[in-house]
């Protein structure tokens, strides 16, 4: 303890001037009682030289209650503070020490290492003491033991964190089931649609097959007076009019029109029941548990889904591998091959190639969508499938649609990894088991 400490604590003068009672008869000094209170204090009091290693010159006898090291010791070595200090935080405190001398005090909280090799955290209140000239003299500190309320803060943030999480979970959850109805609401929409459109469109397609015949006929009858006629003479007034007649109506004209005009509507009529149909393929109305289903044809009707989206950015290229029925919820990962063909479609600025590749290895299929975009940044790899999280402009999209797809993926036993680089393109690569694993949990709660 220095000559300032001493005379300030533990003048004998004061011992014998400044006596008082404890209430049982036995007289006691004041420095006495401070020196008991110093002593059974909380904290650790402690001095230390303001230079070097900041030396400790005084250390409060509850030191060896709170560390397990007895004061001695402590004063004796003259690294012991900077020592026991956790190699993580004594950085920190290095860096910021000169502060003091500016400030006057400073505030640590850092884990110090305890006599049992234990590290105990403590809340560190240092000031610097100045002689009369304001030369630095020495530090004037308090140690306190903080490790029990640094573990509640633990524990609490621990316990932030898992509700946090289960925050996340329950939205990823809502989200997915709101777009789980939105999904029946397609369903249900397509199938009236089809009840709806069906009937019409089979009488027309019917009608335009009697109208086919129908010209064929007429076309066969003209066919037979051109020959009657051909039997008079050629400047007969009879073959006269027939010729006139033919060239005013333009006859051969009519033949190839006509014939083209019926094929293209009954081209048009098919398209249509294909649309009907790719709509109900796409979303399975009343589908509630995994049934085999063919990825290839989930592929081809999301594709005449999205195909007007598509088709004016990007060619399609089909590379498809032997795959075998996989067993699954269909309508579920139709809408992950929509979302991740519409964002392939985004990511194209002009014209572009998205190509679809599929595989079979071992006991899963993998199902690859790449395209030649923009790419993502590296920065944003480890956040795509994030609820929310989006690149696009405001109002341009929800973020909602990789992080829907990467659930749907994951309730199926599967993954989906992606590879991006920047001008180049991303790939989507999805890998699903063949068969599910009976305890997978598939999307039919949400």
């Amino acid at each position: 303890m220095s000559d300032q400490f001493e005379e300030f604590s533990f003048d004998d003068e004061n011992k014998e001037t400044k006596n008082h009672s404890l209430g049982n008869g036995v007289a006691v000094s004041a420095s006495d009682r401070l020196q008991y209170l110093i002593d059974n204090t909380p904290a650790i009091i402690y001095t230390s030289v303001p230079t070097g290693d900041f030396k400790m010159t005084f250390v409060s006898g509850n030191a060896y209650h709170v560390l397990g090291f007895h004061p001695e010791e402590m004063v004796s070595d003259p690294n012991f503070w900077f020592d026991h200090i956790h190699p993580d935080d004594a950085p920190q405190i290095f860096s910021s020490l000169a502060m003091l001398f500016t400030e006057g005090q400073r505030t640590y909280e850092y884990r110090f290492k305890s006599q049992s090799g234990q590290y105990l955290w403590m809340h560190d209140m240092l000031r610097l003491i100045r002689d009369e000239a304001g030369n630095p003299v020495e530090v004037v500190g308090s140690l306190t033991d903080i490790t029990q309320r640094k573990q509640m803060e633990s524990a609490l943030q621990k316990k932030g964190e898992e509700q946090q999480s289960l925050i996340e979970k329950l939205q990823e959850a809502q989200e997915q089931l709101v777009q789980s109805e939105k999904m029946a609401s397609v369903g249900q929409l397509a199938a009236g649609i089809a009840h709806e459109i069906n009937n019409p469109v089979g009488f027309v397609n019917s009608n335009m097959g009697t109208l086919k015949t129908y010209v064929a006929t007429l076309f066969d009858v003209l066919d037979q007076y051109d020959g009657l006629v051909k039997k008079f003479p050629a400047g007969h007034e009879i073959t006269k009019r027939f010729i006139e007649i033919r060239e005013k109506a333009d006859v051969e004209f009519l033949k190839d029109d006509v014939a083209d005009l019926v094929n293209e509507s009954m081209d048009g009529l098919k398209r249509v029941k294909d649309i009907v149909q790719s709509l109900k393929d796409f979303s399975h109305v009343g589908e509630t548990e995994l049934l085999e289903a063919d990825i290839h044809l989930g592929i081809d009707t999301t594709l005449n889904i999205v195909m007007n989206e598509i088709k004016y950015k990007a060619t399609i290229v089909k590379e498809y591998g032997q795959l075998p029925l996989v067993k699954c919820l269909i309508s579920q990962l139709n809408q992950v091959f929509m979302n991740l063909l519409v964002n392939a479609a985004h990511s194209i600025k002009d014209v572009g190639v998205i190509t679809v590749s599929t595989g079979c290895k071992d006991d899963w299929v993998w199902i690859k969508v790449s395209d030649t975009g923009s790419g993502i940044p590296s920065e944003n790899l480890n956040r795509i499938f994030e609820p929310f999280f989006t690149t696009k402009p405001v109002g341009s999209g929800t973020g909602l649609g990789l992080s829907l797809s990467y659930g749907i993926v994951k309730k199926h036993g599967g993954r989906i990894d992606v590879e991006s680089q920047i001008g180049k393109g991303t790939s989507f690569i999805i890998h699903i088991p063949i068969q599910p694993e009976s305890n997978v949990a598939i999307l039919k709660n949400g």
